[in-house]
């Protein structure tokens, strides 16, 4: 049985994506399946694409501190294109007092700049199912089309 499929993807005008990409390696390294979309991705590419992918989970990273209103976009779009079932996690610049609103909108996780990169592993894998255990809210269907950019080896 092959590892969880994980899309990553940066929204909104974020230029910067290293930190994205170590955790897409760290990722795959640990047997998951990543989708990155890359930089500067609409909510409902975003969305659009995992329910494509029949992604395990959605991961995003804003550092540009506009995490609220793309987090409300991007759980509005998941709500609205079927995709409610995928967990969705969010890194980056964000506030301890953001991060409680971010959990309130349905955010499943947020990992702050800092985070030990095997917590974010772990959590990210838990989360998608990737511990042996399904996804809690897995949808059942069938594997979609690969639309999206692998991690580079």
């Amino acid at each position: 049985m092959s590892g969880p499929r994980i899309l990553l993807a940066k929204p909104g005008l974020d230029g910067h994506d290293r930190g994205l990409k170590v955790i897409a390696f760290a990722l795959r390294e640990a047997g998951a399946e990543v989708i990155y979309l890359g930089l500067r991705q609409s909510p409902a590419a975003i969305v659009a694409a995992a329910v494509a992918e029949d992604a395990d989970l959605i991961g995003v990273s804003v550092l540009s501190g506009a995490h609220l209103p793309l987090a409300g976009q991007l759980m509005a779009q998941r709500a609205e294109r079927g995709g409610g079932h995928i967990p969705v996690a969010i890194g980056g610049t964000i506030p301890a007092e953001h991060a409680r609103r971010l959990r309130e909108m349905g955010v499943d996780a947020v990992y702050p700049v800092g985070s030990p990169l095997p917590e974010v592993v772990d959590g990210l894998l838990r989360l998608a199912g990737g511990d042996g255990a399904p996804a809690a809210r897995r949808a059942p269907g069938k594997r979609a089309g690969r639309h999206g950019r692998r991690a580079a080896s």
